[in-house]
C-alpha cells in the first residue's frame, strides 16, 4: 500500500519541491521524499514518533534532509511556514480529525496556489473486513467504521468519511484530481499475518488493483483511498 501512495507522490511533485507532511509518524515517506530531493516538513503530534523519525532519519544512508515539528492537524492554521508545493498525510491521519471543513481551510492556507495535497483516509465500506470478522464471530469489529459516531482508540475519537463528505468538506479550497483504492482487492494489513503466506496470491490482487484502482466502485470499499487535490 505505501508503494503505491509513493507513486502518486512521485507523479505529483518532482526534486525540489517543498511538501508539507502531516501525521507523519516514523518517518518512512517524509524519508523517501527526501530522498527523491524533495524538501519536507514533517509533523506529528505524538512526541515519541517524532523520535523515531528523527533517529531513523539520522541513520539514512545517504542522509536525507527533513525538518521536523510537533504539530496536531487542528493547530495548522498557527504554523509559521510555507507555502508549499504539495501536501502529504498518510494512512489515516485525517480520520482523527472532528472538524473536516477547519482542516480544509488551514490545509489550504499553507499551500501555493495549484500545490496539490495527497490524502490517503480509512474508508467506512470495507467488504474485507466485514468477511474477515465475521468468519471469525466478531460482528462488533466487521461494522464499527459504520458507526455514526466513530470509534474509540486510546481515547481519540476515529471517523471513517465516505468519500463524499471529504469532497464536500474540501470542495471550496480544493478540486477532486484523481481518487483511486488502496486495499479494496488487496487484504488489509492487519490480515498479513495468516494471507501473508500466499505472496503470489497477494502479487496479484496488487497488480490487479493497481490497474484498475480509480474505476468504481473499488475508491468507495477499500481499507483507505487516496484522493488528489489540487489548491484553487
Amino acid at each position: 500500500m505505501r508503494t503505491a501512495v509513493w507513486a502518486r507522490c512521485a507523479a505529483r511533485w518532482p526534486p525540489g519541491a517543498s511538501v508539507l507532511e502531516m501525521n507523519c509518524g516514523t518517518g518512512e515517506d517524509a524519508l523517501w521524499l527526501a530522498r527523491r530531493g524533495i524538501q519536507v516538513l514533517a509533523t506529528d503530534v505524538s512526541p515519541r514518533m517524532l523520535q523515531v523519525a528523527q533517529e531513523k532519519l539520522a541513520a539514512s544512508s545517504p542522509v536525507a534532509t527533513v525538518r521536523f515539528r510537533r504539530l496536531a492537524w487542528e493547530d495548522l492554521d498557527a504554523l509559521d511556514a510555507g507555502p508549499f508545493h504539495g501536501a502529504l498525510s498518510d494512512f489515516g491521519g485525517l480520520n482523527c480529525v472532528n472538524d473536516l471543513r477547519r482542516a480544509s481551510q488551514a490545509l489550504a492556507s499553507k499551500l501555493l496556489p495549484d500545490a496539490v495535497a495527497i490524502l490517503c483516509i480509512m474508508g467506512p465500506r470495507v467488504p474485507w473486513e466485514w468477511l474477515w470478522f465475521l468468519a471469525r464471530g466478531d460482528g462488533a469489529r466487521a461494522f464499527r467504521r459504520l458507526r455514526p459516531g466513530g470509534v474509540q482508540w486510546s481515547g481519540v475519537p476515529i471517523h471513517y468519511p465516505s468519500i463524499a463528505k471529504i469532497r464536500s468538506a474540501f470542495g471550496q479550497e480544493f478540486r477532486v484530481l484523481r481518487v483511486s483504492a488502496l486495499g479494496a482487492l488487496l487484504p488489509p494489513p492487519y490480515t498479513e499475518r495468516w494471507l501473508g503466506r500466499y505472496p503470489r496470491v497477494i502479487a496479484a490482487l496488487n497488480r490487479l488493483e493497481r490497474r484498475f484502482e480509480t474505476r468504481w466502485p473499488l475508491p468507495m470499499l477499500a481499507d483507505h483511498y487516496l484522493m488528489e487535490l489540487q489548491r484553487v
